[in-house]
């Protein structure tokens, strides 16, 4: 019943759906990776109180996940640093144009 409501909400929206097909996790994994690791260093450490203490808990985890902790996807870099280097690089790239 659930779906159907989620996909009922979603046509009178227009918005765009994208499965994943049964058995191939593969097809997303950047985000089944990042579930993983918000669960396993957030969600499953954590009792939250309310939502409020929920909020200020995971903003805290996002914090440092993108701009303290380096990703060996980036290069060792934050993605805050990495797409800093990148703008760089797009705007020099511009300028050379």
């Amino acid at each position: 019943m659930t779906s159907n409501a989620i996909l009922a909400w979603q046509e009178r929206r227009s918005v765009l759906w994208h499965y994943i097909a049964p058995g191939k996790p593969q097809q997303n994994g950047f985000v089944g990776s990042f579930n993983g690791r918000f669960r396993d260093e957030c969600l499953n450490e954590h009792l939250f109180r309310n939502l409020a203490h929920a909020r200020r808990v995971i903003d805290a985890w996002r914090a440092d996940y993108n701009t303290v902790r380096p990703h060996t996807s980036l290069k060792d870099m934050t993605p805050e640093a990495f797409a800093q280097h990148a703008t760089k690089a797009y705007s020099k790239a511009q300028t050379l144009t």
